[in-house]
């Protein structure tokens, strides 16, 4: 189980648990134990290992128009529409509608929560291009913190890539979900967002996927968010 999951041959898998850095429900797992996999809660140095066979990660390229729920009674096309799985699944967080990038899709509801839960603070990152001056005062003001509606905000990273004739491509990573934070940010900063795309979630890039695109996350790209969603107290 722990091999399938990414931890190694299996030599290197038992001496993970004559360690005691697996738990399984809790208890220091033992060699030679059975284990259901679809009930127990497998860990290996506090990082749940998902193990259940039907369990599904998709990563999908949400384009502009397309609104992440999963019914909306206006009848907008949803990201569920532009996936075919046979498992029954959800979007992890949101993107708002004038967004496009990258957005996970799941039935596992401890992998989503480790995404989308504040608490977890997995960085996600965004390429906007914007219209406007973003002066370096600003990106600095981004960098430290600046006051919302809702509360303060601050990017992790922030960079200017590209600035020309009165527009910029600026690439910024957050470790908030809030509702469109990264354009309320840039307004803030008094720029105006033209377009948002996010090309990053924690460990993850969306790569070449085209928009409507969708491609099954790799068990190694799945356990990757899962190391990185570390609880900050």
């Amino acid at each position: 189980m722990l091999a399938r999951a990414g931890f190694g041959s299996r030599r290197a898998c038992e001496e993970l648990i004559r360690a005691g850095r697996v738990t399984v429900d809790g208890v220091a797992a033992e060699l030679g134990a059975r284990v259901s996999s679809h009930d127990a809660v497998v860990e290996v140095d506090g990082t749940r290992i998902p193990v259940a066979p039907d369990l599904v990660y998709v990563a999908l390229h949400k384009p502009v128009g397309v609104v992440t729920t999963a019914r909306d009674p206006r009848g907008r096309p949803k990201v569920l529409d532009l996936v075919d799985v046979q498992q029954r699944i959800f979007p992890v967080g949101r993107l708002d509608r004038d967004t496009s990038g990258l957005l996970f899709l799941t039935n596992d509801g401890i992998f989503a929560e480790r995404v989308a839960h504040p608490r977890y603070e997995i960085p996600k990152m965004y390429v906007a291009e914007v219209r406007g001056k973003l002066v370096s005062g600003r990106v600095t003001a981004l960098r430290r913190g600046i006051d919302l509606e809702d509360g303060p905000a601050r990017a992790q990273r922030i960079s200017v890539k590209a600035a020309k004739g009165g527009r910029a491509l600026v690439e910024l990573t957050v470790r908030e979900g809030r509702n469109r934070l990264v354009r309320r940010m840039l307004q803030a900063s008094g720029v105006e967002v033209t377009t948002l795309v996010r090309v990053a979630i924690g460990p993850v890039r969306m790569g070449r996927l085209a928009p409507g695109g969708w491609r099954h996350l790799r068990r190694e790209e799945v356990l990757a968010v899962l190391q990185a969603a570390r609880p900050v107290d």
